[in-house]
C-alpha cells in the first residue's frame, strides 16, 4: 500500500510519516523543501520525496503522484507568522484538498481512496455537533473573519463534507479534529468522540501531535478504525490519565 502525505515537513506531518513507515507503509511525501524533512525520513527506503509546491503542480503532475496510492493524508497548515497567517495562499488547505480529490477522480483508481484531513475543533461539524452556545459562536465568527487560517480550515472540511459527501465513487474521507496541540515524545492514551466534549474556545483540551499522527495512521492502516469513522469528523483528545 502507498500513502501520499502533504504537509509532511510540519510538526505533525513528519510524525505521521514516521508512524506510517513504522507500520510498513510506503509514503510519497510532497514537500516544498526536502531539507526540512528529517534525514532519517528523507533517506528511508519506504519514503519517496517530491519537492514541489502542490498548488503549483499541473493537474497531470498531481494525478501522476496520486496514481496507485490507497490513501492521501493532509497535515497542511499555515505557518504562525504574520506572512503565514495573512499572506497567500489564503486557501492553502482547501485548495490542496480540492486539487488532490480532483486528481483521484482523474486517475479513476477503481477502488475507494482514503482521504484523511487534519483539521481543528474550532470547526463545528453541522452534521453531528450539538449547537454551540452564543459566546462560542461569536468568537468563532470573529476568528473566521479576522484570521484566514480559520476560514481555510472550515472550507477544507466543508469541501469533504459537501462536495465529496459520503457516497463518492472514488473517495472516502475522515477529518480528524484535535484540540489544543502540544508536543510529546511518545504516543499516549487518547480518546476519540463524534463531537467535542469540551468547549474548544473557553475550556479547550489538549491533544499531542504524536497522538494525532498515531490516530491518522490507524485510520489509514486499520480497516476497522476506518469503518468506524468513515465520513465523520472525530475529535481527538489526550486521555485524562495520560
Amino acid at each position: 500500500m502507498s500513502t501520499v502525505v502533504v504537509g509532511a515537513t510540519g510538526a505533525t506531518g513528519r510524525l505521521l510519516v514516521e508512524q506510517l513507515i513504522n507500520r510498513g507503509e510506503t509514503v510519497v511525501a510532497i514537500v516544498r523543501s526536502a531539507e526540512r524533512l528529517p534525514e532519517r525520513l528523507r533517506s528511508h527506503d519506504n519514503v519517496s520525496v517530491v519537492e514541489a509546491n502542490l498548488l503549483d503542480l499541473s493537474d497531470a503532475e498531481t494525478a501522476e503522484y496520486v496514481k496507485g496510492c490507497t490513501a492521501i493524508a493532509s497535515c497542511l497548515g499555515h505557518n504562525l507568522t504574520l506572512r503565514g497567517v495573512f499572506g497567500p495562499p489564503r486557501k492553502l488547505v482547501r485548495d490542496a484538498v480540492a486539487k488532490l480529490c480532483s486528481a483521484i477522480g482523474a486517475v479513476n483508481p477503481g477502488h475507494k481512496t482514503k482521504f484523511v484531513l487534519m483539521n481543528t475543533t474550532a470547526y463545528g461539524n453541522p452534521d453531528s455537533d450539538d449547537p454551540a452556545p452564543i459566546p462560542r459562536r461569536l468568537v468563532i465568527w470573529l476568528l473566521r473573519h479576522l484570521l484566514p487560517p480559520q476560514s481555510d480550515n472550515e472550507q477544507a472540511a466543508d469541501y469533504l463534507r459537501i462536495e465529496i459527501g459520503r457516497d463518492h465513487e472514488d473517495i472516502d474521507w475522515v477529518a480528524v479534529r484535535p484540540d489544543t496541540l502540544v508536543d510529546e515524545d511518545e504516543v499516549t492514551e487518547h480518546e476519540e468522540y463524534p463531537s467535542p466534549t469540551r468547549d474548544p474556545v473557553f475550556n479547550a483540551g489538549k491533544t499531542s501531535r504524536i497522538n494525532v499522527a498515531h490516530f491518522m495512521a490507524e485510520l489509514i492502516m486499520d480497516n476497522d478504525a476506518w469503518a468506524e469513522w468513515r465520513g465523520r469528523m472525530p475529535v481527538i483528545y489526550n486521555s485524562a490519565s495520560s
